[in-house]
């Protein structure tokens, strides 16, 4: 059985990232809507690709706790109101030297190709005419990609809600704009549609897990502690103990970058090693580490060495009862939380999970509401147009979604093999095939008047082509292993106890 839906005709988008301009370009393939709004809460588009030089707080800062905006809503709308706090969850996590981890031939959108233009850090790194591109010429490539549908686009303004009132969506948005008076006000109003697409990505809210005296921990040294999300030089740490806890691509990556001006050692703790990077866990002076079980403020008893801990360090037990003291950082790569504040009700439940989402886009039982961009580990930006277009299809009244029976037992086949948490979302690896050709399946082929197209069919090649970066980097930390290996031969065992 096929769940069909009448068509609409106004449809909202909120994002004007990679996967909001997948959105935009799919839907207006579509030839079917009659409205087309994307909302962005930045001045410009591109979402994380932007670099925000000075970052986000650490997730347990109180600048995190936004104030009650319940009383704002109730206020009649439109109308205006005093400028509200910056949100700091909308800065990125870019840094200066950051250059993509996919392949570009498959991360690119597959009807635009990335320029190919290197940095010289990766140059220096993994080789010339490498697969990798810098942050900026990714920027720019999305820059230029939206020039085509500026007119559709409002930038500088926030969603506060998303609610569905009868058979409408109802977006509640502020901007700042010269109010009458003269002064700078944020102008609040509402708009209403027929459906709404979430492409807001999910790198707003760091991930920060429950780790005995955390929290308590950090409101004495607030400074100690960052999400890699803030993580922006390495020139921040010269000279200074660090612990880095994570064992994803962001973490091995940042160990890359200052595994050879922290103060030795330097520690990463992951509750399961991630044997894929191993060559990361491996560089000179790392000592890894299994999970750390309590966090605590040093209180000048005796540190590594013998020695007295820094003033205003903090230290941490491991997993095997092992403790160091002294530290100046302790970096959380552990990734971030699914967050859709804006949207009433709350689709995420307390677990994590995005609750009654059919193959991570679409709405069990109202696809009148869906998203692009949750699914992680599933090549970026390419998997956000297949999404793009399964979703515009499903809109367009041209979509093939199974009965709402066959999308429940999906979801609950995936909470087995997942789990009923964040993990839900993660890690399409290995089945590419599978999720790509289900979603080129609700898709189905371009319907009479459309000026989109059938998408392509998944290649095997595609995965190998992805992975290009990550074997490159092996190979060159495995080159800094073996000549520090090397030297210690010739010179002596340097002292990093």
């Amino acid at each position: 059985m096929t769940t069909i839906i009448e068509p609409v005709s106004r449809v909202a988008v909120i994002g004007a990232g990679p996967a909001g301009y997948a959105t935009v370009r799919a839907l207006t393939l579509e030839n079917k809507f009659n409205v087309i709004r994307v909302f962005e809460r930045r001045d410009r588009v591109g979402g994380i690709w932007n670099l925000d030089p000075i970052p986000d707080e650490f997730p347990l800062s109180p600048l995190h706790d936004r104030e009650p905006a319940e009383q704002q809503l109730q206020a009649p709308v439109p109308g205006w109101r005093q400028v509200a706090p910056e949100d700091i969850t909308a800065r990125s996590p870019i840094y200066e030297n950051m250059d993509s981890n996919v392949g570009a031939t498959v991360m690119s959108f597959s009807h635009a190709p990335f320029p190919g233009q290197n940095s010289a850090i990766s140059v220096l790194r993994i080789g010339p005419d490498n697969q990798s591109r810098p942050y900026h010429v990714i920027q720019k490539y999305l820059a230029d990609l939206f020039q085509e549908y500026h007119h559709l686009l409002s930038l500088g303004t926030t969603i506060e809600r998303v609610e569905k009132i009868g058979s409408e969506w109802v977006v509640t948005a502020r901007q700042p704009r010269p109010s009458p008076d003269g002064d700078i006000k944020d102008f609040w109003w509402q708009e209403r549609f027929d459906a709404v697409v979430i492409a807001s990505g999910h790198y707003n809210e760091g991930h920060i897990p429950d780790i005995d005296g955390l929290e308590s921990t950090y409101r004495q040294r607030p400074g100690n502690f960052e999400h890699s999300k803030s993580y922006r030089s390495p020139d921040n740490y010269v000279d200074k103990k660090v612990v880095v806890i994570g064992g994803s691509i962001s973490a091995a990556d940042i160990i890359g970058d200052i595994y050879a001006i922290t103060k030795a050692p330097l520690y990463s703790s992951q509750r399961t090693l991630n044997e894929a990077l191993d060559a990361a866990w491996n560089l000179p002076n790392v000592i890894r580490k299994g999970q750390i079980t309590k966090v605590f403020a040093d209180s000048g008893s005796s540190g590594d060495r013998g020695k007295q801990p820094m003033a205003g360090s903090v230290g941490v037990v491991f997993a095997d009862g092992s403790t160091v003291t002294g530290i100046d950082k302790i970096i959380f790569a552990t990734g971030f939380n699914v967050s859709y504040p804006f949207l009433v009700p709350n689709p995420v439940t307390p677990s994590g999970r995005l609750d009654n989402v059919y193959e991570h886009i679409v709405k069990i039982g109202d696809p009148t509401l869906s998203f692009v961009g949750q699914v992680m580990g599933g090549l970026t930006f390419r998997v956000f147009e297949y999404q793009a277009t399964a979703v515009a299809r499903v809109l367009a009244g041209a979509g093939n979604l199974p009965s709402v029976a066959e999308q429940l037992a999906w979801q609950e086949e995936r909470i087995r093999l997942k789990g009923d948490t964040q993990n839900f979302h993660e890690e399409i690896v290995p089945d590419f095939n599978p999720y790509w050709n289900r979603l080129r399946k609700i898709a189905g082929g371009p319907p009479p008047g459309a000026s989109s197209t059938v998408l392509p069919a998944w290649k095997d090649e595609w995965a190998e082509a992805a992975l290009t970066i990550i074997g490159l980097k092996d190979k060159w930390w495995k080159g800094i292993s073996r000549a520090s290996l090397e030297r210690v031969l010739v010179q002596g065992s340097p002292n990093i106890a």
